[in-house]
């Protein structure tokens, strides 16, 4: 006949593991969640050589580490072109110094890779 004290004790235990597998699920569900990641696409101002298509979620997939560009300027749409226009930001920098270098390098580690050459890059509108 089981005690007054081991029904408590089991009683707690189902209320815990409740508590936990709920926890879980819930953090399993908001993981896996459409969360916002930004725009899918981004269009960087690319001056006189025309504009650069950015796939946002590609890189996001791909690099899974935002601080590789993010550290630079911060995840809000236009930043990229804001600190330009402050003059905390070269014109070229983003370019030359994040996507060119870590185009090469994944291409000299022999993985498919993005553009490398600034022409591949930008769009020139059409006239």
């Amino acid at each position: 006949m089981p005690t007054r004290l081991g029904f408590m004790k089991t009683k707690i235990s189902v209320v815990l593991i409740s508590i936990a597998a709920i926890v879980i699920a819930s953090s399993v569900a908001f993981s896996n969640s459409d969360q916002d990641k930004g725009a899918k696409y981004i269009e960087i101002d690319g001056g006189k050589r025309g504009k650069v298509p950015f796939p946002h979620h590609r890189h996001q997939e791909n690099l899974a580490d935002c601080t590789m560009c993010h550290s630079i300027f911060p995840q809000e749409p236009g930043s990229i072109e804001h600190l330009k226009e402050q003059g905390k930001l070269k014109k070229k920098y983003v370019m030359n110094k994040l996507c060119t270098k870590c185009h090469k390098e994944i291409k000299k580690a022999g993985r498919k890779s993005g553009p490398t050459k600034c022409s591949t890059c930008h769009i020139k509108a059409k006239s």
